[in-house]
């Protein structure tokens, strides 16, 4: 394994518990971590490391891709900037899984990748992220980080990288695991090899961001983390279902949606057969539809607030 002599340099240190003297802080005063919670019931709790921080990526611009790649895109990347990065910063890609759900690894250019899908995590994904950013920026090339700590201070991802929208490449395998192709007899594409039985077709849609289609063997899928508060989401999509619009057209069937990581993710069944691109059209007119009952102001009907119990009725929540 090749060595370095020197650590890279890594990003500004944020405000956070990290920073602060815990006993200086009063227990009714707001967590230095930014979480919003009273530090008595954040960092100067007993068990603050099992704290579930339920919106890890809230207020990135990348929010919904995080999502998206956290919990249902088989095998995508995108590159990261780091703040303040240099001639000398490393390339760092972000992945949705890499070899043996690791959580960071750095290839013998001394390029970085970084998991989304890992093997263990703590309470927050956001902190998580930085702890195996920040290990990799120092670690020597060929270097494998399995799993993260369960560190309850330090940055966070928005801390050590650029707040932008993700550049997401969705992969139909796992090729880009492998750094070259000497690599083709290794552990890692004995590792691919199985992961590639296993991966599900991907597409984006439209470029819309965190708005997937997903073959899922039976059934296809589009499933479409928003951004939008949920009460809000939930009204307007209240407002559709009364008015009939809520599906995406012939082919297609609103099931419901799934809570991730403090956003709403609404899920419709669609026609297997139809190619991905057939759904971009449909999708784009359906968020424009949903725009216009996200604009709507005047309190909903009896039938509206009745679609709206029903879709209540629909929903679930990802830990």
């Amino acid at each position: 394994m090749a060595s370095k002599t020197s650590k890279r340099s890594a990003a500004p240190v944020s405000t956070d518990v990290s920073a602060a003297n815990p006993e200086a802080v009063s227990p009714r005063s707001p967590c230095p971590c930014g979480s919003g919670r009273r530090f008595k019931a954040c960092h100067g709790s007993a068990d603050a490391a099992n704290l579930i921080v339920a919106r890890p990526f809230e207020g990135l611009a990348a929010e919904t891709e995080l999502i998206a790649l956290r919990e249902f895109v088989p095998s995508a990347s995108a590159p990261l900037t780091l703040i303040g990065a240099d001639v000398n910063t490393p390339k760092i890609t972000l992945g949705t899984v890499l070899p043996a759900a690791a959580a960071a690894l750095t290839r013998s250019d001394g390029s970085i990748l970084l998991g989304m899908q890992v093997q263990t995590h703590t309470g927050d994904l956001s902190r998580d992220l930085a702890a195996a950013l920040e290990w990799a920026l120092a670690a020597p090339p060929s270097s494998v980080l399995s799993v993260v700590g369960r560190a309850t201070v330090g940055k966070r991802f928005g801390d050590l990288v650029l707040d932008e929208p993700l550049e997401i490449t969705v992969h139909q395998d796992f090729g880009w695991w492998l750094e070259t192709e000497a690599e083709a007899g290794s552990e890692v594409a004995t590792s691919l090899e199985r992961a590639n039985t296993a991966i599900m077709p991907t597409e984006r849609i439209a470029g819309l961001a965190g708005a997937y289609w997903v073959d899922a063997g039976e059934k296809a899928h589009l499933r479409w983390v928003r951004p939008e508060e949920e009460a809000d989401l939930m009204a307007a999509l209240a407002r559709l279902s009364a008015a009939g619009e809520l599906d995406l057209g012939e082919g297609s069937r609103y099931v419901g949606s799934f809570r991730a990581h403090g956003r709403l993710v609404p899920v419709w069944d669609l026609d297997h057969d139809a190619h991905p691109s057939e759904w971009e059209a449909p999708t784009l007119a359906f968020g424009a539809r949903l725009d216009e009952a996200l604009a709507a102001t005047e309190p909903l009907t009896a039938a509206q607030r009745r679609a709206r119990d029903g879709i209540f009725g629909r929903q679930f929540t990802l830990r």
